[in-house]
């Protein structure tokens, strides 16, 4: 999708855990190991864009988890699930992203990549310990995500 705003765009990164692993994948046009997500589209809220974003990239139905309880009442406001944290970062001189992070669960671990050369993997806590070249935030959300979801 191309940037909503020149200067800074919203996304939503997801951090899926299956049995004890959190699924990340390689950013084919970053070369990076990064969550599952992308941007929010102009007709939808965070927690909506991260729910379409997984289902479009590795083709996993989820479910959201929330670091509190959501208030559940009748009226004109609607409760969003809220992130885990939200960070923003330089995608380029002039761009900036910030980001909604998202934990949630996967009843299976059947992925279906967007596109046939995707790389993605399911990381153990083990695995996200030992040297590798995934970024340290990312590695950070990911052991948050684990500690989470048991």
């Amino acid at each position: 999708m191309p940037h909503i705003h020149e200067k800074i765009d919203y996304t939503a990164d997801v951090f899926v855990v299956f049995q004890n692993k959190v699924l990340i994948r390689k950013h084919d046009k970053y070369k990076k190991w990064l969550a599952v997500g992308g941007h929010v589209e102009l007709d939808e809220t965070p927690d909506v864009a991260a729910l379409r974003e997984v289902k479009e990239e590795v083709g996993l139905d989820i479910r959201l988890i929330s670091p509190r309880s959501i208030p559940a009442y009748e009226g004109e406001y609607q409760e969003l699930a809220p992130p885990w944290y939200m960070n923003i970062h330089p995608i380029n001189e002039t761009h900036k992203h910030i980001s909604f992070v998202y934990f949630a669960i996967s009843d299976g671990n059947a992925v279906v990549p967007e596109k046939p050369d995707d790389e993605w993997r399911w990381f153990t806590k083990e695995e996200l310990d030992a040297p590798n070249e995934i970024n340290e935030t990312v590695i950070f959300y990911a052991q948050e995500a684990l500690k989470a979801i048991k």
